[in-house]
């Protein structure tokens, strides 16, 4: 009977309401929930009867929702290093737990990045999730196979052990005056019996360094010069004797010996000098050439001396000013505590040490699938894979289609408040306009009953 059928499609309407204002406020509550993502509320017509028909039997209405999951929220900036955003496409991985390799830790999917430490170090989101990612050799390369999820682990960010750089390269910038006298000793100068290095001769110029051993311990390696002839000066490396056992025929600490010539113009002539361009110090014991002293316990190391300028800076000159020191460059540090964490766009997790070391700790991937709107929605923000969701892709931040990752941002929820407010009121009036339906074919029902009476 038609009568009863509108009655029925006055029910299924309030119902289909109903479950519109559910969603509705869904979305309204979760206006300032990061990375939430919208529901949008669709109505679909159960019957209809065909173009003809001599009557009508309503079907009703049927209310179906889905969240737009692709939609991006508008990033807003945090203060918090470990805070992420994705711009583009992409989620990030998380787990329940910290613990690696749990079998019965389903792999979620999330934009909601507030990201921090927990008590053991590990990123947490507030939701309780953990972000997962991929780690890395001492190299910093990261050496996990972007198809096995039994390669992703939680990311740890206390406990990461700091350390320190022996010095590797040594450049010198420095003018040696070209009318300096020569000194009365040059005649008696031999680098092995009477030397600068032993203090036997006095230098008419030296140039401390400042560099780093194996274990950041601070070494001062010192270049001396002596003049011996127009455009030319007797050079050794050396180090304090107590430091460096000798060999190789150096001795009193010495590292390098040989001449430095110059050009009429004043510029080093390397062609015809002799001072080597690099030094190595042997562990103790393992070459024959210049050791660390045995109770020092220090590596082998090996310095480049650049002292023509082509690495770095000036080098050396030959000029008729006075002999002066102009700059030193070196690499290497001393050892060096965690101070914090920074995030790169490339996805890239990097300890920063208190000594300026910066080391890349873990990567963090980004998942893309071929129809992230049909993820299955969870509790608390996450996402699982869905039937039709199609292949997850586990890739770098910016490459292949996946977005980059803001560091020191947040995803904003996609909720409109505006939009969300006018479908509030379009609801309510459809849900009291399908209650009249009720109470009219209510009342057709009645007076069809009293035509009996």
């Amino acid at each position: 009977m038609s009568i009863n059928s509108a009655m029925l499609a006055g029910a299924s309407g309030m119902r289909a309401n109903a479950s519109a204002l559910a969603a509705i406020s869904d979305n309204i509550s979760n206006v300032n929930t990061v990375g939430y993502k919208r529901v949008r509320n669709d109505f679909v017509s159960l019957l209809d009867a065909g173009a003809g028909s001599t009557s009508h039997s309503a079907g009703g209405v049927l209310a179906a929702h889905s969240q737009l999951i692709s939609e991006q929220g508008a990033p807003q900036s945090s203060s918090v290093a470990t805070h992420l955003a994705i711009s583009g496409a992409g989620f990030f991985s998380v787990r329940s737990s910290s613990e690696i390799g749990a079998a019965s830790d389903p792999l979620y999917f999330t934009r909601a990045g507030q990201f921090g430490p927990d008590q053991s170090g590990y990123l947490q989101n507030s939701a309780g999730f953990y972000l997962q990612g991929w780690p890395v050799n001492a190299a910093g390369q990261v050496t996990a196979s972007p198809t096995d999820l039994g390669d992703l682990e939680p990311i740890r960010v206390s406990g990461v052990v700091g350390g320190a750089s022996a010095t590797t390269s040594v450049s010198l910038s420095a003018n040696l005056r070209s009318s300096q006298p020569i000194s009365a000793a040059a005649a008696t100068y031999n680098a092995a019996t009477n030397n600068m290095a032993s203090g036997a001769v006095t230098a008419d110029f030296q140039a401390p360094i400042q560099i780093y051993d194996s274990r950041g311990g601070l070494k001062t390696l010192t270049v001396s010069f002596l003049k011996q002839g127009p455009n030319a000066w007797h050079a050794e490396v050396h180090l304090p004797s107590s430091d460096v056992v000798s060999g190789g025929g150096l001795v009193n600490g010495q590292l390098a010996t040989g001449i430095i010539r110059f050009t009429p113009f004043g510029q080093i002539d390397l062609a015809t000098s002799t001072l080597p361009n690099s030094i190595t110090i042997s562990q103790n014991g393992a070459a024959a050439g210049p050791q660390w002293a045995a109770g020092l316990g220090l590596a082998t190391q090996t310095i480049a001396l650049d002292i023509d300028g082509s690495a770095a800076i000036g080098g050396l000159t030959s000029f008729d000013a006075n002999s002066v020191l102009n700059d030193t460059e070196t690499d290497g540090t001393a050892f060096g505590s965690l101070s914090s964490v920074e995030v790169g766009e490339d996805g890239s997790v990097n300890a920063l040490f208190s000594n300026g070391q910066v080391r890349r700790i873990y990567q963090i991937p980004v998942a893309t699938f071929d129809n992230p709107d049909s993820l299955l929605a969870e509790q608390k923000g996450v996402f699982r894979i869905g039937a039709e969701t199609g292949e997850l892709s586990l890739k770098s931040a910016g490459t292949l289609g996946a977005g980059d990752i803001r560091p020191r941002a947040l995803e904003s929820s996609t909720v409109d408040l505006a939009e969300e407010f006018s479908n509030l009121i379009i609801t309510q009036r459809a849900y009291s306009a399908s209650s009249k339906i009720i109470t009219t074919a209510d009342e057709m029902l009645d007076e069809l009953i009293r035509l009996k009476r």
